[in-house]
């Protein structure tokens, strides 16, 4: 299994998908052990128009775990084949050993101030 997380140069959870410096790509052991990561640079610019789930997924991510994230990048994410938890933030790894512990879930909430970008939502900022 693989799972990605957008990050920043200071390695926490990036509260705005999109707009992240790097993913941290997680491949988890059959035993929920995390055996190797490796970064992949952000492709810039809004993540439901970058190419960035295509790149994931040929690198085998079948789990995001995001901060903020609107619902184009969601959709876009879901049609290649990635699941997406809302809500995570702080460490990377503590986020993917939470996930793998079953003690992280989708939060519902998507990043409205992102969708008010795009032309609809009500502006507010992410809830996390």
């Amino acid at each position: 299994m693989k799972i990605a997380v957008p990050v920043t140069r200071n390695n926490q959870i990036d509260d705005h998908f999109g707009h992240c410096e790097f993913y941290n790509v997680f491949t988890v052991s059959a035993t929920h052990e995390i055996v190797e990561v490796q970064t992949i640079k952000s492709e810039q610019g809004c993540g439901c128009k970058s190419n960035i789930a295509g790149t994931l997924a040929q690198n085998g991510v079948t789990i995001m775990l995001a901060g903020g994230i609107g619902g184009g990048a969601i959709n876009v994410l879901n049609n290649a084949g990635i699941s997406v938890v809302r809500g995570c933030s702080g460490k990377p790894d503590e986020n993917v050993k939470q996930y793998l512990a079953g003690s992280i879930g989708d939060s519902g909430n998507s990043c409205k101030a992102h969708e008010h970008h795009h032309g609809e939502g009500d502006g507010h900022v992410c809830s996390h």
